[in-house]
């Protein structure tokens, strides 16, 4: 399971990032927390763009 969310992820990520809405679909289609999502974002030392909450 957390293989392939790490595929998606660096699928979807340019230039080392990914936008915060990618993360949360990631995390809803994959049945992960966004908590757990951003886990696996920081080990793949990814970074997270375009916040809705203005945080990153």
């Amino acid at each position: 399971m957390h293989e392939e969310v790490r595929r998606k992820l660096k699928e979807v990520s340019r230039e080392g990032k990914v936008t915060c809405a990618q993360a949360e679909k990631i995390a809803e289609e994959s049945g992960l927390s966004r908590l757990q999502v951003g886990k696996l974002i920081n080990e793949l030392d990814l970074k997270i763009t375009s916040c809705q909450l203005g945080c990153f």
